[in-house]
């Protein structure tokens, strides 16, 4: 399948899964809800302000009207009694009543008799239910604010309509109803709303054309971003990215990626390390598993070819054969240790007080030291949590190789215990020829051995050291060597205070 060509800024934009098309867009839609409601929200202000303002006119309108209109009115039909004759020269004078245009008038009498005094002569009057006047006969009050109703007339013209006490010869006559079309003022809200919805649509417009580069330019750290994660693999996972660009989230997520960016180079250049010692391991392993296996393959060979046959011969071969499958033993067994080690440390702790631990050991050092002199210098009451056999093995393999570095004949090797505040302290001293300063940072890694020959010598495959600091890391303590090249060298262990340290006299 052929790869397509790569987007264009343009279309990565307009890209409905692009970050800043989803941005602007939501934006967008966020603007125009609140301009809608908005524009909702003004229609009805501005619909019942034209209303009550309406209404307002028409009230002072009404309320200018003569009092004794109902009087004089030749539109209200009179009234008389059974059997009641007019006198001449009684009569109410009848006239023309005025009234505005596309404005109705209507009477409503205190039995609930309903007059349309416009009917032939301008507007329908719209009729309201007999319940709904009772209620606006209880609101007509003074110095309340002016109420109004819209309703529909007989036509369906819909009008805004006031209400006014009316008086005829000077007593309360009913209600005076005032009525007006509403198409004008909905004719002025509609239009309003159009020019806002206008209005509305250029803002949006002008938005989105200002918002394009705004948002261009405000992502614009982020897609530095992307660029440089496009652009790292594990040969450059030392670069970092500025973690103050002026934008909070922006400088979270940089910092963010540092850290992850750091942690990817920690884990690169452990697995780096653990592959080349990995790699020096088995490479020395070989080697020193190669040896007696050839010494031993010639020796077998030799037997093969008559020596066997000879007594000397024989018994010096097999001694051989024996000395080198105890060293392959060792270390196979060395090996399995740092291995069980590596894993989980399984230790068998329990309260050991190490003076006694050193002199059940002495008689045992004793013998390794030979001629050697052997100091062991004891602080009576040293106590801790300890796997007794692990620190057993930790001493034996200092002194012995304390003992491989020293002169049979004017070898000096200490042994010191001591406990303070800070904790136990455990000093394994010779007077050897030292360890260069080049080497004595190295003396703890496995098949590491700054004398090759001499060590091969006595038989040792630079492991003792290694397991030593395992088993001290596995209790909670540090291992350090302090040594200078023809001033011997001084192992120091130290273990925090786990246990009742008791301060006494010294052993010798």
């Amino acid at each position: 399948m052929k790869q397509g060509r790569p987007l264009t800024r343009a279309a990565r934009l307009l890209a409905p899964r692009s970050l800043q098309f989803q941005l602007l867009s939501r934006s967008l839609y966020i603007l125009a809800a609140l301009l809608v409601l908005v524009g909702a929200l003004q229609s009805i202000w501005m619909k019942n302000f034209l209303y009550r303002n309406r209404a307002e006119t028409m009230s002072i309108q009404l309320n200018g009207l003569p009092r004794d209109l109902l009087d004089r009115s030749s539109l209200l039909p009179e009234r008389h009694g059974k059997n009641e004759e007019v006198q001449p020269g009684t009569e109410r004078p009848r006239g023309p009543v005025l009234f505005l245009p596309d404005t109705s008038l209507a009477y409503i009498a205190p039995d609930g008799t309903f007059t349309d005094l416009t009917k032939e002569s301008g507007m329908v009057s719209p009729q309201l239910s007999a319940e709904e006047y009772a209620t606006v006969r209880e609101k007509m009050a003074p110095r309340r604010p002016v109420s109004y109703k819209i309703v529909q007339d007989a036509t369906g013209t819909e009008q805004l309509v006031v209400f006014r006490p009316a008086e005829r010869s000077g007593n309360f006559g009913g209600i005076i109803q005032m009525g007006t079309g509403t198409a004008q003022l909905q004719a002025v809200v509609l239009q309003q709303l159009w020019i806002y919805g206008a209005l509305v649509v250029l803002a949006l417009a002008g938005g989105l054309a200002l918002n394009i580069p705004v948002m261009r330019r405000t992502l614009q750290p982020l897609n530095k971003m992307v660029e440089a994660v496009e652009q790292t693999d594990a040969g450059n996972l030392n670069e970092r990215f500025p973690e103050t660009q002026g934008q909070l989230e922006i400088d979270s997520l940089a910092k963010s990626f540092n850290g992850m960016l750091q942690r990817l180079e920690t884990s690169f250049i452990a697995e780096r390390d653990a592959k080349e010692q990995m790699r020096r391991f088995i490479a020395d392993a070989s080697h020193e598993l190669r040896t007696p296996l050839t010494s031993i393959h010639g020796f077998l060979e030799v037997l093969l070819r008559g020596a066997a046959d000879n007594p000397k011969q024989l018994y010096a071969a097999l001694t051989s054969m024996h000395g080198e499958s105890t060293r392959i033993k060792k270390l196979v067994e060395d090996l399995l240790t740092l291995a069980k080690l590596d894993r989980a440390p399984q230790l068998q702790l329990s309260d050991t007080r190490l003076d006694r631990l050193l002199l059940e050991m002495e008689p045992h050092l004793r013998m390794l030291a030979g001629t050697r002199t052997a100091h062991i210098d004891l602080t009576a009451g040293v106590r801790g949590t300890f796997d007794p056999d692990k620190m057993k093995q930790v001493i034996l393999n200092l002194f012995h190789n304390a003992v491989q570095h020293t002169d049979p004949e004017t070898g000096v090797i200490s042994v010191i215990l001591s406990a303070d505040r800070d904790g136990i302290s455990l000093k394994v001293k010779d007077n050897g020829p030292g360890i260069p300063e080049e080497h004595a940072a190295h003396v703890f890694e496995r098949f590491y051995r700054s004398d090759s020959s001499r060590t091969r010598k006595h038989g040792g495959a630079g492991l003792g050291l290694s397991i030593t600091k395992s088993i001290v890391e596995a209790h909670g303590g540090t291992i350090s060597i302090r040594s200078r090249e023809g001033a011997g060298s001084t192992f120091v262990l130290t273990f925090p205070e786990n246990g009742e340290n008791k301060g006494g006299k010294v052993l010798k």
